[in-house]
Formats: structure tokens, sequence, C-alpha cells
């Protein structure tokens, strides 16, 4: 982005970090994305070429650095990337609580949704070797329908393709309300008990989803205005 030819501090930051998806990136470089692909899951709506720009920016700017060990490259912030942590989880506490998403299919994303999903899990629930939970989306038609995590090994994946092995719990719902409890909109309790999300398969694992599912880290902030309406959601294909 063009410079706004002030000596101003505000404006100097602005330049660095004002050009779209920027904030974006940095958050998921805090949540320890490190990989160009990891960085991908988790903006699936950003193109290869304009990561790769805004990657080359903040590198430029001395907010990240790019590490190369031959065989992968890294992403890591730097000392002024780490200084931003505390700035970005106040703009994220401000969002929600000012700027809260209404939850309409334009702010819907279920690659982001699970994506977050996996890498907050709280693992200690899971005591076997392998457990594998099928989420299904009932809104979606497409391959974003069915989403598989694998807890193995104190790691959790994510599969969009049938892995093969044995589904210990089955989640139904649709995007809007695993969102709207994600992010505080709803109670896990209140969406149960309205079938607007159905478990099938363990009992344990399903008496204590409540514990392993968590939520997102700004789901506790209260919003200042009234919550969305909820409503059904009819089957959609992934916007192009």
């Amino acid at each position: 982005m063009k410079g706004y030819g002030q000596f101003c501090p505000i404006a100097k930051a602005s330049e660095v970090l004002g050009e779209r998806w920027t904030h974006l990136v940095i958050r998921e470089l805090m949540e320890g994305s490190q990989s160009f692909n990891a960085l991908r899951k988790g903006l699936p709506l950003m193109s290869p070429s304009l990561l790769s720009k805004r990657l080359k920016s903040l590198e430029r700017a001395g907010v990240l650095a790019r590490v190369d060990d031959q065989r992968t490259v890294r992403y890591c912030l730097t000392d002024a990337g780490e200084e931003l942590k505390p700035i970005l989880v106040q703009l994220g506490v401000w969002g929600q609580r000012w700027a809260r998403s209404d939850m309409s299919r334009d702010d819907l994303d279920p690659s982001l949704l699970m994506w977050d999903i996996h890498r907050n899990m709280k693992l200690d629930a899971f005591t076997e070797p392998r457990t594998v939970l099928l989420f299904e989306f009932s809104d979606y038609i497409s391959k974003l329908r069915r989403w598989w995590l694998i807890v193995k090994d104190g790691e959790v994946d994510v599969c969009l393709r049938d892995p093969g092995f044995e589904v210990q719990l089955i989640v139904q719902t649709d995007v809007k309300t695993l969102t709207e409890v994600w992010m505080g909109d709803v109670s896990l309790h209140r969406a149960l008990d309205g079938d607007r999300i159905i478990l099938r398969g363990n009992t344990k694992l399903a008496q204590s989803i409540g514990h392993w599912l968590g939520c997102n880290k700004f789901a506790h902030v209260e919003s200042a205005r009234p919550p969305p309406a909820t409503s059904g959601s009819a089957p959609f294909e992934q916007p192009a």
C-alpha cells in the first residue's frame, strides 16, 4: 500500500499492517502455523499468490522471518511480530464486542471453523490410542459436508476424505449452529436440547463434548449489541 506521508507512528504502523489479510496472516502465525500449507488451511479464501505476497511484505517489514532448513520452509514471528500479539488479541476482543458477526452465509466458513476447532481441542478427554470424530454439516452438499478429526499421539489431524478408520462419534449439525456455539452466541446445551446438534456414537465422548470441544478464545467476550437471530439454513455449495 502507498504511504500516508505522515511521521505519525500510527500512520507508519498502518503502512505495514493495513493491507487486506495482513492481520489474519499474523493471526495464523500467532496460532502456531509455520508452513505455507498450514497458513493456507487457516486462510482458505486467500489465494496462494496473495499469501506469498503478504509474507514477503511482512518479512521486509521485519515482522516475520523466513527460515529455510533445506527440506522445509518455516515462517516465524520476530520480536517485532511477537510484540503484536497483545495488540491483535485486543483487536479480537473489540471485534467480538462491537463488530460481532451476524453469522450470515458470507461470514460462515467451515474450513476455518474446523481448523480452529482442531487446534483448540482439549485432548485430555481422549484416552484411546486413536479416536475418530466425524462432523456432518446438513447445510452443505459439497465436499465440505463431512470432516474427520483424528486424535492420535497427542495431536489432531483434519481430513476431508474418509480416513478408513472406525468413527467413535458423529456430530450432525449445520455450519451456522456450530459456529454460533464455537463463538459463544448459543450455548452447547441449548443447541443439543433443540436438536440443532445431534450426537451419535460413543456415550462417553458425547457426554464430554462440552469439555473437549471447547470454544473460540473470544467466546467469553460479551456482545455490546443484541445476539443475532437464529434460523435454519438450506443446503448450499461453497461459494466460488
